[in-house]
């Protein structure tokens, strides 16, 4: 299954403004509305697909996450595995979490410091001997997490998520009127994102650990 490129479906390119995709829609709308056209089998599909479009280049914020997400790299013709398609989408967040984090402590290197001491108490205590001990790193890392997450942070990766969790059901990773299916499907991406945040303190933390 090819993934979907929303401005494909709208006929616009990507540097297309914000009305020129206005105007665009509705000329797909008022062409392939299902009143216009009773007589088509696919025509409630393709205005379906015509509005998932919308919804996500019709507005900045989900056009902005969109274009992150998509165009992180070029997008495959060939068909894909749903759960391959899934997991490219977790690892892309896992990195926007992972980047953002990282980011935030490259900038407070003596809150770093402070953390390694406690830390490496923990892993003596755990094993004898100091070593960058990646559970226990992680373990502190998800504990510290919220002291450097922002409201804004949290507003950018709630867009993301649900971007991706659109992207993912135009794929068919999960039905629509299964509301269920749609709500693991969104906890799991969110995970992912949060994951790559976890990864992020870490990796900051290494940066700067010297074993004693």
């Amino acid at each position: 299954m090819a993934r979907m490129d929303y401005y494909r479906v709208l006929g616009v390119s990507r540097e297309a403004s914000e009305e020129e995709i206005k105007k665009a829609y509705r000329a797909l709308v008022f062409e392939h509305h299902p009143d216009r056209n009773p007589d088509s089998s696919d025509a409630e599909s393709k205005i379906r697909e015509i509005n998932a479009a919308y919804e996500i280049v019709g507005d900045a914020e989900k056009r902005r996450s969109y274009d992150r997400l998509f165009w992180a790299d070029e997008p495959r013709a060939d068909v894909i595995d749903p759960s391959v398609i899934l997991g490219e989408m977790e690892a892309k967040l896992f990195d926007e979490g992972r980047k953002e984090l990282f980011a935030v402590l490259m900038k407070d290197v003596t809150r770093v410091k402070a953390e390694l001491n406690s830390i490496r108490e923990r892993t003596v205590a755990k094993q004898g001997y100091d070593s960058f001990l990646e559970s226990v790193v992680a373990a502190r890392a998800a504990e510290i997490m919220d002291d450097f997450v922002t409201d804004d942070m949290n507003g950018r990766k709630q867009r993301l998520v649900e971007v991706a969790t659109e992207m993912m059901l135009s794929q068919g990773v999960a039905k629509r009127n299964d509301r269920a299916g749609v709500q693991t499907l969104r906890h799991q991406l969110d995970t992912a994102f949060q994951n790559g945040r976890i990864h992020g303190i870490a990796s900051a933390l290494e940066l700067f650990y010297e074993r004693r």
